[in-house]
């Protein structure tokens, strides 16, 4: 069996080899758009890549403020510390120790109201008045009444007493 004798005839060799370059050169365009399409998606999945690593950490930072600001806003509507001072406790030769005394068994009276909301804790002022005032105190063998001259009631639950013979 023999080869046909084509590559004898020139039609047949400018064919095959018009074939031959045409498939190289559609072959190289084929690579190169290919080759730039590929570079131009790898771009913009690159940018979409940051552009969501940067909104996930601007919705984390979002997140944490949200989160700062509930807790505070919790802690602002409740009362978090109680302060009780006694301002005349010099007029009766107190020493400070015994007023502070006072003023922690005070504490100790309405240390129910801390974590407490301000609304409760203000609806209940009458009776952490009545609380103190009805409180007789034995300071050095000798009795004294409180007498609750300016209650502050915010976070900070801050009451002024003087102090007064009992009789």
């Amino acid at each position: 069996m023999r080869i046909p004798p084509l590559y004898r005839r020139p039609s047949w060799q400018r064919f095959l080899a018009g074939a031959a370059i045409g498939g190289a050169i559609s072959w190289c365009i084929f690579i190169y758009i290919y080759g730039f399409w590929q570079e131009k998606y790898t771009k913009l999945i690159h940018a979409q890549r940051e552009e969501i690593a940067e909104l996930n950490n601007d919705i984390k930072i979002w997140q944490d403020e949200y989160k700062a600001a509930n807790k505070r806003n919790i802690e602002q509507i409740t009362v978090q510390k109680i302060n009780v001072r006694i301002t005349n406790w010099e007029k009766y030769s107190l020493d400070s120790y015994s007023a502070f005394e006072v003023e922690d068994s005070v504490k100790e009276d309405i240390g129910m109201m801390v974590a407490k909301d301000l609304e409760t804790v203000y609806k209940s002022k009458d009776l952490i008045k009545k609380i103190i005032e009805n409180k007789t105190v034995k300071i050095n063998g000798k009795e004294y009444k409180l007498e609750v001259k300016e209650m502050v009631i915010y976070t900070t639950l801050s009451i002024q007493l003087e102090i007064h013979f009992s009789n």
